[in-house]
């Protein structure tokens, strides 16, 4: 099964400042601010949610096709994700934009200064899902992650033109988006991601309730958080999977990345919903225990042993079989 993940790639800088931002600023100044703020750590993490679900899924053997845009000074965010098993032939490199890019500043209360440099993302509207299809003789999926909105709705009526299946997710990108909008991209979807609060807004902004929406799309798939996540059909009943316990909680970023490049990877196997389900609550229980969105290691042994002990021994077999 050849998966596409569509969506953004990028790169984070945060660093973090011993003092307090309140501190420095003068009350009948604020019209005319000029700070500089000497910062203690400086993380340079990688991310993007395109590059993180397919991250996941390279980890679990899916061979993922990454599809997007990043600037000239990819390569070595290309070799890492190449070498652990992401197609990224796929990406467009900009000739003069860097890739896009979030700066962020920490103060000691946890405020925090940031800035977001859409940078070689503009240009993944420029990208044709026919060219990708043709490279690697067709795709059987294509998830539309959270992108340069143009790039977002020009994938999905591709998809419908040349009748490719697709899954909506929208995630950061939801807030911006009006009412008409999310209905041209969620119409049609095989899959629906979200999370909870995420159901709601896409509800209220299309002003379709949830039976209508369940209607227009395959599965609608829901994370519900410490809870896990709740699949849904049409005429179905809901399927319901909890999280694996967690061995500590140290960073939530990229949680829904990493469940989504779970759940991808078991249905590229061919296992059944609740089997992906669990597979990605597993990968997002790791994410969860580690700092940064693509710093955690999948050892095959430690994964199907807690696996195993969260979903019992018939799925681990399941499982099992493809983790070699």
């Amino acid at each position: 099964m050849r998966i596409a993940v569509t969506g953004s790639i990028a790169t984070d800088h945060l660093m973090t400042f011993p003092g307090r931002f309140a501190d420095q600023f003068v009350a009948d100044q604020l019209h005319t601010v000029s700070l500089s703020f000497l910062v203690d750590n400086l993380d340079v993490r990688r991310g993007g949610v395109a590059a993180n679900i397919a991250f996941g899924m390279g980890q679990l053997g899916a061979k993922p096709i990454l599809v997007g845009a990043a600037g000239f000074d990819f390569e070595d965010y290309r070799a890492w994700l190449e070498r652990h098993g992401v197609d990224t032939e796929s990406v467009r490199i900009s000739e003069t934009l860097h890739t896009a890019r979030f700066v962020c500043t920490t103060d000691a209360d946890h405020n925090q200064i940031g800035s977001f440099y859409t940078g070689a993302m503009s240009e993944a509207r420029l990208i044709e899902l026919k060219t990708v299809a043709d490279r690697v003789d067709g795709l059987d999926l294509v998830l539309i992650g959270a992108d340069d909105p143009e790039a977002m709705l020009r994938h999905t009526e591709e998809c419908r033109s040349r009748e490719i299946p697709f899954a909506a997710d929208f995630s950061q990108q939801i807030a911006r988006m009006d009412g008409e909008e999310i209905r041209i991209l969620l119409d049609g979807a095989t899959y629906l991601f979200s999370n909870e609060y995420e159901k709601g807004l896409i509800e209220t902004k299309t002003g379709w309730t949830d039976a209508e929406i369940l209607s227009r799309v395959g599965h609608r798939v829901t994370t519900l958080g410490a809870r896990g996540v709740r699949i849904e059909r049409t005429g179905e009943d809901p399927i319901e999977v909890g999280c694996p316990e967690e061995e500590r909680k140290a960073d939530p970023t990229g949680v829904g990345d990493a469940f989504r490049a779970g759940f991808l990877s078991a249905l590229a196997w061919g296992v059944s919903l609740e089997r992906a389900a669990q597979v990605g609550c597993m990968l997002a229980t790791l994410v969860i225990e580690t700092v940064g969105t693509q710093e955690y290691q999948l050892r095959r042994g430690h994964f199907m042993e807690r696996f195993v002990k969260a979903y019992g021994d018939e799925a681990g077999e399941q499982v099992r079989a493809h983790l070699r």
